[in-house]
């Protein structure tokens, strides 16, 4: 008796296990500008934050991260501190190691990249340079992955978008869409970044398609696609302002059709009345469809 009841119980553990790895498997996706290391900043300088804002990385638990303002010693420590996470990408200003990143982090026992490459948002993508009325170099960092768990391909792209040419915002919202086409033929796409940009300007017009860009890809924004009412604050940005009341957000999540939002947050976590950043991260859960 007690050998057919080990025998049932293997078949029952088997079937279990084959369910499970047959069940669909979210992604958390982290949108988060960390500001750049900043002495004169203050209580708010790096060194005052950097605990704070890896703990908020590890308690809700992202699988990929896209950053902004990220300069090389930040990434460094983010990378030392969150061992389980690899991260690519290269300083705006050079191509290498100085000024700003667009990386993005991941979890490395989960994903493996397929392929990784940095462009410019200017006239001349593929080497450093301002583009149009740009006040600084802005780039756009790109991964191919698969999803270990399921053996699905995805894209994910990260930017941030200059804070003062409106011209420049809007023709590198259309370069990258441009750019997607180009590399993506019809794997799902993810846009993370922040866009200085608020809902009803002409940059997100261009990258939710509600005027022509002469592309055929197609974005949403992931909060008003999602499943779940969504959670946070609506606007991103507090400039370290604890009690600040944000209404637009100017940081977005962006997913391609075939793509299924589950839940979509603003986080505003806080540590005994500090920020971790001056803006606030947006993260959401996504299940990439068959």
């Amino acid at each position: 008796m007690k050998k057919y009841f080990k025998a049932f119980c293997g078949i029952l553990c088997l079937m279990f296990l084959i369910n499970a790895n047959a069940l669909p498997q979210s992604i958390r996706v982290m949108t988060f500008n960390i500001r750049l290391d900043i002495p004169n900043d203050g209580a708010n300088a790096w060194n005052n934050r950097k605990d704070n804002f890896v703990s908020m990385i590890r308690f809700h638990k992202a699988d990929i991260i896209g950053l902004q303002e990220a300069q090389k010693h930040q990434i460094d420590f983010i990378s030392k501190s969150l061992p389980g996470y690899n991260w690519f990408g290269i300083g705006r200003d050079d191509g290498k190691q100085a000024g700003e990143f667009t990386a993005i982090f991941y979890r490395k026992e989960r994903f493996d990249t397929v392929e990784t490459s940095t462009f410019w948002c200017s006239e001349t993508p593929d080497r450093p340079g301002l583009g149009w009325d740009a006040a600084y170099q802005r780039i756009t960092t790109y991964g191919k992955f698969k999803d270990r768990s399921t053996e699905k391909t995805f894209y994910l792209f990260n930017t941030h978008l200059d804070n003062e040419g409106e011209i420049a915002r809007l023709e590198s919202a259309k370069l990258i869409k441009r750019k997607m086409e180009e590399i993506c033929g019809t794997y799902p796409v993810i846009l993370t970044g922040d866009f200085n940009s608020f809902p009803d300007s002409p940059p997100y017009k261009v990258i939710t398609a509600t005027v022509d860009t002469n592309t055929s890809i197609q974005f949403s924004d992931s909060k008003s696609i999602s499943q779940t009412k969504h959670h946070g604050p609506s606007g991103t940005f507090t400039g370290f302002d604890i009690n600040a009341r944000p209404l637009k957000p100017i940081d977005f999540i962006f997913v391609r059709k075939g793509i299924s939002v589950l839940t979509h947050a603003t986080l505003s976590d806080s540590f005994d009345g500090f920020l971790p950043s001056d803006h606030y991260a947006v993260l959401v859960e996504i299940l990439l469809n068959n």
